[in-house]
């Protein structure tokens, strides 16, 4: 009865499929408040994303190099080179990182602090340094807290805080990082960028043995470890001696990085250097593990210098062999075999 009624009445189909449409289309589409809510987490989601993209790509310490930076640091620190707040390193900018940072530098700048050296072509840079004091192990956990950027004025004789190290300053020994960094940006030809110092035990300890000079301490790791022949070809500088952060340890330093790319303090540390940050922290722990095996050596053969199984004709070989532009006028003599 129900279906020939159904048949025999047209209007009545039409009512029907039309109240059944729409009560189907209420149950497919979201209510009011319903849409307006997942509207709102679409923004929201959406603005997220947008944020994150804004602070990875423009918050200093999320650029590149700041985080290259960091991570070397903490790599030094794992190696047990920077006990308490030992050691330090500075990166002089490229002009793209500086435009990169410069709308976060402070408001306000600190004033301009005169460092007693000048040097004519840092004149205006700006460098990526840690702080007097501060931990390395503590970088990674603040690190505008512990690292920071300063300038350096017209005159190319004081520095001021742009960025970073509140109620601080950098490094102590910024002005041996200065000298440094003129020296070795002159001799190759702006490619230096880093300059990382450490207390790094073993080379300390070498210092302690004997009175070292640059010959007997560059023979002495090239022959326990030969891959410092391409580390150091023109030998590795030494410094006696001197107050850390006084202005004669930086001309002394500055002026044995003429020739090298590492220098050691005697009884205190070393100074490496580089293109980048890669480059001189490689530089230190080669130079280092080659002292630590030195070290080793002796120590097992009861204290007693020792026979190196490398001759020198074996490393004039090795030099001419690899195109090594090894300093040759090294090798012949050592002190301790003249003794």
């Amino acid at each position: 009865m129900d279906n020939q009624t159904s048949q025999n009445n047209p209007q009545n189909n039409s009512q029907n499929n039309s109240q059944n449409n729409s009560q189907n289309s209420q149950g497919s589409q979201p209510s009011g408040a319903q849409s307006f809510f997942d509207d709102a987490a679409r923004l929201f989601d959406k603005g997220i994303s947008k944020a994150r993209t804004v602070v990875s790509e423009t918050s200093i310490e999320q650029r590149s190099f700041v985080k290259a930076f960091v991570r070397t640091c903490h790599d030094g620190w794992l190696q047990g080179w920077h006990e308490s707040n030992g050691g330090n390193l500075s990166y002089r900018m490229k002009a793209e990182d500086v435009s990169a940072c410069r709308s976060f530098f402070n408001e306000t700048p600190g004033a301009w602090v005169p460092m007693g050296i000048q040097a004519d072509s840092l004149r205006g840079e700006f460098f990526l340094v840690t702080g007097a004091g501060r931990h390395f192990r503590n970088i990674p956990l603040d690190p505008s807290e512990n690292i920071g950027i300063v300038e350096i004025n017209p005159a190319g004789d004081a520095w001021r805080l742009v960025w970073g190290l509140p109620n601080g300053a950098p490094t102590s020994e910024f002005p041996s990082h200065f000298m440094i960094h003129a020296v070795r940006k002159a001799v190759t030809a702006g490619e230096n960028r880093v300059v990382y110092h450490a207390h790094t035990p073993n080379l300390i300890s070498l210092t302690l043995l004997e009175e070292l000079d640059s010959r007997d301490l560059t023979v002495t790791l090239w022959k326990s470890m030969t891959e410092c022949m391409f580390m150091i070809p023109g030998g590795v500088g030494m410094v006696e001696w001197m107050v850390p952060g006084s202005q004669d340890i930086a001309l002394a330093t500055s002026k044995a990085m003429e020739e090298h790319t590492a220098v050691v303090w005697a009884q205190h540390g070393v100074f490496a250097t580089g293109s980048s940050l890669d480059v001189a922290f490689g530089l230190m722990h080669t130079l280092e593990k080659a002292a630590g095996i030195y070290l080793t050596a002796r120590a097992a053969n009861g204290g007693a210098q020792i026979d190196f199984a490398v001759t020198d004709d074996d490393l004039r070989a090795m030099a001419e062999r690899l195109g090594i532009p090894i300093r040759v006028e090294y090798l012949g003599w050592f002190r301790s075999n003249a003794d």
